[in-house]
């Protein structure tokens, strides 16, 4: 497993990370993958207050407790359940963020957490009090660093602007390359880090029956789930060649990757044992989900 530094920090992220949503409540099950994940190098666990209404973060807290020291915990903030647990309210004060942490540390069973990012963001936002609030924390020892999870790309760039943030998570893959035209440059002049999630665009590169997704048709995703196993041919899985063109990219730092059973992990995690996708792959790739260029996949 190789591992990338975030943004300007000192925190060191395997190049797979372990989207925590996936997980279900089979505790047993989950033990044995999370276990394997990190003998396999994974380091990087991911999850968020929202997720089940705070009991992924239990979960994870108690998967991880004996093995805090040897793993990087990532979770989000800013949005609260409402009591009736119909929905969820968009809370960004730095009174609720101050507050919300605590909730979050006792949920994942440690006295810190290495990533805290909010989770999303509007320019309407009192983005000066949230700052101020991840700074407090960063003070207090409660969170060693702090990043966004957003696809805006202007709130990202007041973020840049204004704040410490190491990271942006954003949804990054063959089939959704917004980021490119929008925010990689930038992040990558600023020394800020890319967590890429959605690498499998759902599933739809790696297998699963094509729909609709974004704003190409069914037919479209079809055909870029063709590319993706043409390129993979006998060197690679399907799944290793997408989230190979995610990691790719700078200034992606990881491929955050839903894992839910074994195989998957053992596929997602061989793709250091495998042959690389190469800069001519990539290429070819990012030119075969163009609009107009999927003939030579129907």
């Amino acid at each position: 497993m190789r591992y990338n530094r975030v943004g300007k920090s000192d925190i060191r992220i395997s190049e797979v990370g372990f989207g925590c949503m996936s997980l279900e409540k089979d505790e047993q099950v989950n033990k044995r993958i999370v276990d394997e994940a990190i003998a396999a190098g994974i380091n990087f666990f991911d999850t968020a207050d929202l997720y089940d209404k705070g009991e992924n973060e239990k979960q994870v807290g108690k998967l991880l407790q004996r093995r805090r020291t040897d793993c990087i915990i990532a979770t989000k903030v800013g949005n609260k359940w409402k009591e009736d647990g119909s929905g969820w309210d968009w809370v960004p004060g730095k009174d609720y963020i101050i507050k919300a942490v605590e909730d979050s540390l006792r949920r994942l069973q440690t006295d810190y957490i290495d990533l805290y990012q909010l989770h999303g963001g509007t320019l309407e936002d009192p983005i000066d009090d949230i700052i101020e609030a991840f700074t407090v924390l960063v003070d207090q020892g409660k969170i060693r660093a702090y990043g966004i999870s957003s696809i805006r790309p202007q709130v990202i760039r007041e973020y840049l602007n204004r704040s410490a943030i190491v990271s942006v998570m954003m949804q990054y893959s063959v089939l959704d390359r917004r980021p490119e035209e929008s925010v990689f440059k930038l992040l990558q002049e600023s020394h800020i880090s890319v967590l890429a999630r959605g690498s499998l665009a759902q599933g739809l590169l790696s297998g699963k029956p094509a729909r609709e997704y974004l704003s190409h048709s069914a037919e479209e995703v079809e055909a870029a789930a063709r590319a993706v196993c043409f390129v993979a041919g006998t060197k690679r899985s399907a799944s290793q060649t997408a989230i190979m063109y995610a990691l790719k990219k700078h200034p992606v730092a990881s491929a955050v990757v839903g894992i839910r059973t074994l195989d998957q992990l053992r596929d997602v995690v061989n793709i250091t044992s495998v042959t690389e996708l190469t800069a001519a792959e990539h290429h070819f790739l990012s030119e075969s989900v163009k609009a107009g260029t999927y003939d030579k996949f129907r």
